[in-house]
């Protein structure tokens, strides 16, 4: 079914309601390397077992993380083959700390849908609150659609951060894990992309490749620690756009820079002569 953007845009999807636990934030971060330094203070605070700290990009997989099918791309206007989907961007600003155990409920919209003519970019945005109506956090995300665009929309805006025209402040290097995207399926994303290997030839790469939002959950990870002591309270909001894909296993170059009230970060992959990974990344100072 063709992209229909005067059905898609503004429509609402249905409500999602769900819980979570400490063991689920625990899993979470082990799927993203934490603990790979077991005696380190600030890699334990992450798989504490009553009241871990939590990541805010535990957001992006709280609501679905006990699915255990493939995401459908279904909405009002919008029928998409899931293997012509990749991740775009994404953003969550958080109101607060997020818990270690909650019960909540979201609710998302489809802000827009862009024309880039090969391909589509649908964008959605949407609001998490506790049981009482409390705000927890906001996110907006897209994803890039090969294949579906040249349906007569706008084409949207293109729009991209120049990082700082110095030398970074700090600069790190994490290796994702060979099996990394089979451990961070575990935590809702059942994309065969990331695991099947006919699936992922199918879709035009050679191997399954690591989820963005399991790069998104590293690198941001491993700014808190190398640039704010490894306190995860200490981030208001983060944002990427994700620029490259990376295979489990390849390491991360992680290129921070100071600002006022936020970070720039900059993220390539060192195997593939620093190949992008993520750009346009601010995390946002609580």
């Amino acid at each position: 079914m063709p992209i229909d953007p005067s059905t898609a845009i503004g429509a609402e999807l249905p409500a999602a309601s769900f819980s979570w636990d400490p063991s689920d934030v625990q899993l979470y971060h082990l799927a993203l390397g934490a603990g790979a330094s077991p005696l380190a203070d600030t890699e334990l605070r992450y798989l504490e077992d009553v009241a871990p700290q939590v990541l805010p990009t535990f957001a992006t997989v709280a609501a679905t993380f006990h699915a255990t099918e493939a995401p459908r791309v279904s909405f009002p206007g919008v029928e998409i083959d899931l293997a012509k989907i990749v991740h775009g961007s994404q953003e969550v600003t958080v109101t607060r700390p997020l818990p270690a155990s909650g019960k909540a409920t979201t609710t998302t919209r489809i802000a827009e849908v862009w024309d880039k003519g090969k391909a589509a970019v649908i964008v959605q945005e949407s609001t998490t609150v506790d049981v009482d109506g409390n705000e927890l956090w906001q996110s907006r995300s897209s994803i890039f659609a090969r294949g579906e665009g040249g349906f007569g929309g706008e084409r949207g805006p293109s729009e991209s951060r120049e990082l700082p025209d110095r030398a970074p402040d700090l600069e790190v290097k994490t290796t994702t894990l060979p099996q990394q995207a089979l451990l961070y399926r575990m935590c809702g994303d059942r994309n065969p992309l990331h695991s099947d290997p006919a699936f992922a030839a199918a879709a035009g790469f050679p191997r399954p490749i690591l989820h963005g939002l399991c790069t998104y959950g590293i690198v941001c990870k491993s700014v808190v620690d190398a640039a704010l002591g490894g306190d995860a309270a200490r981030v208001k909001g983060f944002r990427a756009r994700f620029a490259g894909v990376v295979f489990p296993g390849e390491t991360l170059r992680i290129r921070i820079w100071q600002a006022d009230g936020y970070l720039i970060v900059d993220a390539s992959v060192v195997d593939r002569d620093n190949s992008p990974a993520l750009s346009d990344v601010v995390l946002t100072l609580a």
